[in-house]
């Protein structure tokens, strides 16, 4: 195989198109088909889950969800650095990818008959999803240039947020139409759809996998990798890398940061299409409508995902990357206070387009920022603890939601609390800023 220089276009392309990959599963499964058919085969109704009984289904996805990422945030560390010490970066970033994409392929027979199966096949699906991207993100500083990662960045997260959008418009069209696919019924189309998002992750990733670098210079044999020696190996360059984040300040207040204003942030990525799919919460004319107008919702929030992503590396150059990112921050707690408010279709699709704008500036910035910030070397595990910090805030903030959810009956006041973390977040950055 072929090694590309860092900053060759090609391989940064390659980089990039992993984004495009995998963006299919958090679109798809996590935001638009997968709540909507959750809610229809539980009806609004509590379920009951292996030991557990009697969980209203909002609160259950919640409660899922911070435990999925809290082991997430027990095992990424270490597997970072494992693949530190080894090299093996690119076998553990496809691991994670054919875990995540065959459990979307599984999601086919997830229905009531098999439903605590279907959960499990979701949770595999989140930890193949999740787990792949601290690997994918650590080969930011590797395979592109500081002046390059930005708009490297960027261009990821562009091509994920669109090309999420096309599959999604085929997967709509087998869900209206599918007598002309010679499918039974809808609810088989939105079962093929989870398919087709494992397959479409799968295909595209191998053109990422083909010219994305992988092991040089180690020693260390694949037989050896789970070895002992191996596994205390990896924990010792973890702590390695503490070591350096504990005298880096810059680093450690913009890991802090990020951690804060992730909480609020990707909560709602996650779940604002449960918020929006309650009847109760949002005056849809009925249950048609609110399908309609959510998807509707949805393609916005990622057309502009993808023109807030360019946006914030265009004003980054201008600016710089810690003054766009309070300029973002301050947008989203304007999103929050906002969203407490939201109760009609029409305000839904205007908080829906600024979180889209939102949406692409912080994920896209908040990556290349910290890339810019790492020491290359040690890429992966660097990576890993920004990857905990955003699996922690999401733990916090599922949690945060599912508690309000079950003791108000809505979620409202979350979002409302939401907007608050944003203070200190703020005033985080603004220490780095001023050194």
């Amino acid at each position: 195989m072929r090694f590309y220089k860092k900053g060759d276009k090609k391989l940064l392309n390659a980089w990039a198109v992993y984004d495009w990959a995998n963006s299919v599963y958090p679109l798809v499964i996590s935001t638009a088909i997968f709540p909507i058919y959750f809610k229809s085969i539980t009806k609004g109704e509590s379920v009951d889950f292996l030991w557990f009984n009697s969980i209203e289904n909002d609160a259950f996805i919640g409660y899922i969800s911070s435990f999925t990422f809290l082991i997430l945030a027990i095992i990424s560390p270490l597997l970072s650095g494992i693949a530190d010490h080894t090299g093996y970066k690119k076998l553990f970033m496809k691991f994670f990818c054919y875990l995540g994409a065959i459990s979307c392929m599984l999601l086919y027979s997830f229905d009531l008959d098999n439903f605590d199966l279907g959960i499990i096949y979701y949770f595999f699906a989140v930890v193949g999803f999740w787990g792949s991207l601290v690997f994918y993100n650590s080969y930011l500083p590797d395979i592109a240039n500081i002046d390059q990662q930005d708009i490297t960045s960027a261009k990821g997260y562009s091509l994920g947020y669109l090309g999420s959008i096309i599959l999604l418009i085929f997967c709509l069209f087998m869900m209206q139409f599918p007598e002309i696919l010679n499918l039974n019924n809808q609810q088989q189309a939105v079962k093929i759809s989870f398919v087709l998002v494992g397959v479409w992750w799968l295909v595209f990733s191998q053109y990422s996998f083909y010219y994305l670098p992988g092991r040089k210079h180690y020693n260390i044999k694949k037989s050896n990798l789970y070895s002992i020696e191996t596994f205390l190996s990896g924990f010792n360059q973890l702590v390695d890398v503490l070591k350096q984040l504990k005298v880096n300040r810059k680093l450690r207040i913009f890991l802090f940061s990020f951690f804060i204003f992730t909480i609020p942030t990707q909560t709602i990525i996650l779940l604002a299409s449960y918020f929006g799919a309650d009847l109760d919460e949002i005056g849809w004319k009925d249950a048609e409508s609110m399908q309609t107008g959510l998807i509707l919702a949805i393609i916005v929030i990622q057309i502009l995902a993808a023109a807030g992503a360019y946006l914030s590396a265009k004003l980054s150059d201008i600016f710089g990357n810690i003054r766009t990112l309070i300029g973002i921050n301050i947008l989203w707690g304007i999103i929050c206070f906002y969203g407490y408010f939201v109760t009609t279709p029409t305000e839904f699709y205007i908080a829906a387009g600024f979180i889209g704008l939102g949406m692409g500036g912080i994920q896209s910035l908040s990556r290349s920022t910290y890339s810019k910030l790492i020491d290359v070397k040690y890429s992966t595990s660097y990576f890993s603890f920004y990857d905990v910090s955003q699996k922690l805030s999401i733990v916090l903030g599922t949690a945060l939601y599912a508690t309000m959810d079950v003791f108000t009956g809505s979620i409202r006041l979350a979002i409302l609390i939401f907007a608050l973390f944003f203070i200190p977040s703020i005033f985080l950055l603004k220490q780095i800023s001023k050194r």
